[in-house]
């Protein structure tokens, strides 16, 4: 499984980056060392989109709250950059993928990216994983 990230990037051509207790949906809490990553910097901390693609080098979870009966799972992670992007990708080209059910790739990043806006972790499909490699 493919994973990718949308998160707050300082700088998009770093050679690694590490991002600390992210929220993981759609099956983000199962990100581990050796995995393909697609790192979005979000666009709600003035990022651009996709920036680069990489391989996870280290994945920790994050100890659960005690005192907290619902809790999104959180992990830190740590990436090598292995692309740098070549084609633009962001929120403005995916917002009209908004049929939940047609099976396109820019649908599922719409859904589970930008349907919330928080910055997470997530899944993505074999299908995705194939069209964002287009991108690099």
């Amino acid at each position: 499984m493919a994973f990718a990230i949308k998160a707050e990037v300082k700088d998009p051509q770093a050679q690694t980056f590490s991002f600390a207790k992210q929220k993981t949906m759609y099956g983000g809490k199962h990100i581990a060392e050796g995995d393909t990553i697609f790192v979005f910097a979000s666009e709600n901390e003035g990022g651009q989109g996709l920036v680069a693609r990489g391989v996870v080098t280290s994945s920790e979870a994050v100890p659960r709250k005690l005192d907290l009966d619902r809790q999104t799972p959180r992990v830190s992670i740590s990436i090598r950059r292995t692309a740098l992007v070549a084609r633009r990708l962001g929120r403005d080209d995916l917002k009209r993928f908004k049929d939940w059910k047609d099976g396109r790739p820019e649908t599922e990043l719409n859904f589970k990216f930008y349907r919330q806006a928080t910055n997470k972790i997530v899944g993505v499909s074999d299908e995705t994983a194939a069209f964002l490699d287009g991108f690099f």
